[in-house]
Formats: C-alpha cells, structure tokens, sequence
C-alpha cells in the first residue's frame, strides 16, 4: 500500500489519497492515479484522505453483493463508498473522505467501446468515482449531464491536458452488469 501524499505548499488544500493495488491480472501505475485524484480532489475543493484501491473482478462482485444486494450478479468498473457525515480532520487527522475501487479487468474489457484505450477508462473511471465520494450522482438525466460535464473538465485539465480525444464516451458502465 502506498502511503498518502501531502502537498509541500501549506497554501494548498490537503488532500491526500492512499492507492492499494489488491489484483495481479493488469499492471496499475499507482503513483499516476493517485496523482490524478489528488489533482481531481484540490481542483474539487475538497480536503482530506481518500483511498483507491484496484481489485480484480471476484473482489468487485463480492463488494457489490455486500453493499448493494442482489445487484451484485455481474462485475462493475468502480465503485465508491463515500465516509457519511465526515467532518472536517480534528487535530491534525484527515478527514476521510472514503473508498473508491476500480476493476481493472472489466475496464480493460469495455475501453474499446468508449475511449479506446486502457488509460483512457481508468482515468475515466477514478474521476467518476472520486465525483461520487464528493455528492455527485447520475440517477436523473440532469444529475447525469452535471456530472458528465465535471468529469470532462477533470480529465481535460488534470489527466490530457486539453481536449478530449475524439470517439471518447463518457458512458462508464459495465457492458456486463448493471
């Protein structure tokens, strides 16, 4: 597990993100997607600790099963489970913002329907996720161009540095599941 970073300038909000890589089928760059979402995090406003975990797809299933019922049938690209009620950090504690898990396998699997490649999706994938730590949702058609539009800003700005590549499909859900 990699230890969380912190930001060197005190002016900067303290967001710090801790990334495990729980799975050995695809090969995880860490240090990248954690700095993408501590970039995605500041450019948020949000402060505090959030973990990114990458599993494989039986760990997916089994956390979708658990936490959403019967639901869980078939794997999922990520998924986030948000610390309810977090305060701000006392005494120098963090606040814990929650967990964001990515499939690393199923997103391999649907990158050519959406962007083309693997980098590409996960980038996708982790800002997807760190929107829903942070209240976003994508329930209603509203809710879902809201957040669409977020998740483009992120990526232009914090992972390609400018425009979105062409073909690029912000439909993130799973071809096999739900």
């Amino acid at each position: 597990m990699k230890e969380p970073s912190s930001p060197t300038d005190g002016d900067q909000l303290q967001a710090a993100v801790v990334t495990e890589n729980a799975q050995g089928v695809v090969d995880i760059d860490l240090d990248r997607w954690g700095a993408l979402a501590e970039d995605v995090l500041r450019a948020e406003g949000a402060s505090g600790e959030l973990t990114l975990t990458f599993v494989d797809i039986d760990d997916i299933i089994e956390l979708k099963v658990e936490h959403f019922g019967d639901l869980g049938e078939h794997p999922t690209d990520v998924l986030s489970f948000p610390i309810d009620d977090a305060g701000p950090g006392v005494d120098g504690v963090p606040r814990l913002l929650g967990d964001v898990v990515v499939c690393p396998e199923v997103a391999m699997g649907q990158a050519s329907a959406h962007a083309g490649t693997f980098d590409d999706e996960i980038a996708l994938l982790v800002v997807h996720g760190i929107l829903h730590i942070l209240g976003f949702d994508h329930a209603s058609e509203s809710e879902q161009t809201e957040m669409q539009a977020r998740e483009r800003q992120h990526l232009m700005s914090c992972f390609w540095q400018g425009e979105m590549p062409k073909g690029f499909s912000f439909d993130h859900r799973s071809e096999v599941g739900p």
